[in-house]
């Protein structure tokens, strides 16, 4: 049973209509790669499941429920977290404050949250040497994880990536990839979007690729990595 599902998805910027009736689903546990040019519409797509942008046609259910008409805070609570693209941290807040931001919408115990917190320092180690410090004053890299620790405090069913590799250098992507690879080793459901599709088809089960708004490809990850027209347009081969 997929645990999200999209159905002819449409979304419009005015008179722009920047998805076309896509339709896509992620099983619970998978890592699901959506992949294309800069402008496809994959961030679009994101943010239309965390509800910040309104849906103009089609459906979007998440547990078998719509969640067309739900407000951004509720989906949240539903059990879908995203990390935006560019981090947005709260650069004047404490690495650990922003943690704590990050479960503001939850009805959690401060056990629970303690309980959370300790998980994301087991898997950042590095958030817990700096939780007093200024998230501003961090790098880029340790902002993308401190992104990523902000949306998994949520403890979420369902993760969305928007490209995590962007802007860091090839150390933190590294870091950065090593981290989804222990998330999905422990069942974590994740829809990945990512510039880089070679690391994009590497690490997920499944994939799709957006045009325009419109997909075009879909299949198993690695079977896109050897797809001629895939490998033309996306892996530089």
């Amino acid at each position: 049973m997929s645990i999200l599902k999209i159905e002819d998805l449409s979304v419009s910027y005015g008179n722009i209509k920047a998805l076309k009736g896509i339709s896509l689903e992620i099983e619970e546990g998978e890592v699901v790669s959506l992949i294309g040019a800069n402008g496809a519409g994959k961030t679009t797509t994101l943010q239309t499941i965390s509800g910040l942008l309104p849906i103009g046609d089609g459906d979007i259910f998440f547990e078998d429920k719509s969640i067309k008409k739900e407000k951004s805070y509720k989906i949240t609570r539903m059990g879908i977290a995203q990390v935006p693209e560019g981090r947005r941290v709260f650069k004047g807040l404490s690495v650990e404050d922003n943690l704590k931001m990050g479960a503001i919408s939850l009805k959690v115990s401060s056990e629970d949250l303690k309980m959370e917190l300790d998980n994301i320092y087991k898997l950042f180690p590095v958030l817990k040497e700096r939780k007093k410090q200024k998230a501003g004053t961090l790098s880029g890299g340790e902002q993308q994880m401190l992104a990523m620790g902000r949306a998994l405090v949520t403890n979420p069913k369902v993760l969305l990536l928007d490209e995590p590799s962007m802007g860091l250098s090839p150390l933190f992507v590294d870091k950065i990839f090593d981290t989804i690879r222990i998330l999905k080793e422990q069942g974590r459901t994740i829809l990945l979007v990512e510039q880089n599709a070679n690391l994009a088809l590497d690490i997920a089960d499944r994939a799709y690729v957006l045009e325009t708004g419109n997909i075009v490809k879909e299949g198993k990850a690695s079977d896109l990595k050897t797809d001629p027209d895939v490998k033309a347009a996306y892996l530089g081969i």
